[in-house]
C-alpha cells in the first residue's frame, strides 16, 4: 500500500527542492537544477517558500496557545528544518502530539533520525491520499485521540498531488473523520496566470518524474474548504495571514503565490 521507491537521487523531489529553497542541507544536485529551472520561470519562488514556512509557524502557534489544540496531523511534513510543527506546538506545551505523515525516502530518514528521541512525535510512511492506512496505523492511535479536537495540516502539499488522486476528495475523507471543534489548516500554490500554470506544472511534471500535480487557482481552494468555518482574515496570500512582526521582512512571490488559512470543522447538523 504505501510508497516503496528507492532512492533516486538523479530524480528531483519536491521536498528537497523545498528544502533548497529554504537555505536547507537535506537536498542534491537534481534538486538544486531543478530549483534553478523553476526560478526561471518563477523567480520569486524563494520568498513564495520562506513565507510559506513562516506561515507554518504562526498557525501551528495559533492553534496550541489560542485554541488549546494539542494534537497535529501534519499531511505531506517534508525535511525537517527550524521550528518544525512539534517544536512549535511543544514550545506552548510540552505534552503536544504531533504525527508527521510522508512518503519520501529521505524526508522519513532524516526525520526519524531527529523524532528518535520524542515520545511525543512519530512519522508514517505512507501516502498522504492512503488515509484508511493512516488511521488505522499503530502510532498514529498511539498519538492521537479523536474523540478530541485534531488540527490537521495541509501546508504546501495537495498541488502535489493529481486530479485523478481528487485532492478535494482527500480533505473531504480527513475531515469526516474529526469531530467538531478540530481545524484544518490548508495551503496551495495558485495563479490566475493560465501560462505560468502551464509552464510551472510541466516543468514539475517533468523533472519529478510525475510525482507532482498542478498548479490550482483560487477558486480550488475555497472548493477545498467548503462546509467548513473559515477563521479570521480568511482565505488569503499566507503572507497576509496574521503578520506576526513588521521587523520580520516580507518579501512577496510576484509569479505566484500560496492561497489558503484556517478552518474549524462545525457541528454537524
Amino acid at each position: 500500500m504505501t510508497d516503496k521507491r528507492r532512492i533516486d537521487l538523479s530524480v528531483p523531489s519536491a521536498a528537497r527542492m523545498y528544502d533548497w529553497l529554504l537555505g536547507g542541507h537535506y537536498n542534491y544536485e537534481a534538486d538544486r537544477t531543478a530549483c534553478q529551472l523553476l526560478l526561471r520561470s518563477a523567480p520569486t519562488t524563494r520568498e513564495l517558500a520562506r513565507n510559506n514556512r513562516w506561515f507554518l509557524e504562526r498557525v501551528v502557534r495559533t492553534l496550541a496557545a489560542e485554541h488549546g489544540i494539542r494534537q497535529f496531523i501534519d499531511f505531506g511534513s517534508g525535511l525537517p528544518t527550524q521550528n518544525n510543527v512539534h517544536q512549535v506546538a511543544q514550545a506552548v506545551d510540552p505534552q503536544s502530539s504531533v504525527v508527521y505523515i510522508d512518503n519520501d525516502p529521505v524526508v522519513l530518514a532524516h526525520g526519524r533520525s531527529i523524532l528518535d528521541e520524542n515520545d511525543r512525535t512519530t512519522i508514517i510512511s505512507a501516502d498522504i491520499t492512503e488515509t484508511d492506512y493512516i488511521f488505522s496505523h499503530a502510532e498514529f492511535k498511539r498519538l492521537v485521540d479523536l474523540s478530541e479536537p485534531v488540527a490537521v495540516l495541509f501546508i504546501s502539499v495537495l498541488h502535489c498531488i493529481s486530479d485523478e488522486a481528487e485532492p478535494g476528495q482527500l480533505v473531504q475523507r480527513v475531515v469526516e473523520r474529526l469531530r467538531p471543534g478540530s481545524f484544518v489548516v490548508l495551503c496551495q500554490l495558485v495563479s490566475e496566470d493560465p501560462r505560468l500554470r502551464q509552464k510551472v506544472t510541466e516543468l514539475m511534471l517533468e523533472q519529478t518524474q510525475g510525482h507532482w500535480g498542478r498548479v490550482r487557482q483560487k477558486q480550488d481552494v475555497y472548493d477545498y474548504f467548503d462546509g467548513l468555518a473559515v477563521q479570521p482574515p480568511g482565505l488569503v496570500d499566507v503572507t497576509d495571514w496574521r503578520p506576526d512582526s513588521e521587523l520580520r521582512q516580507r518579501q512577496r512571490s510576484i509569479e505566484w503565490t500560496e492561497f489558503g488559512g484556517l478552518a474549524e470543522v462545525p457541528a454537524r447538523p
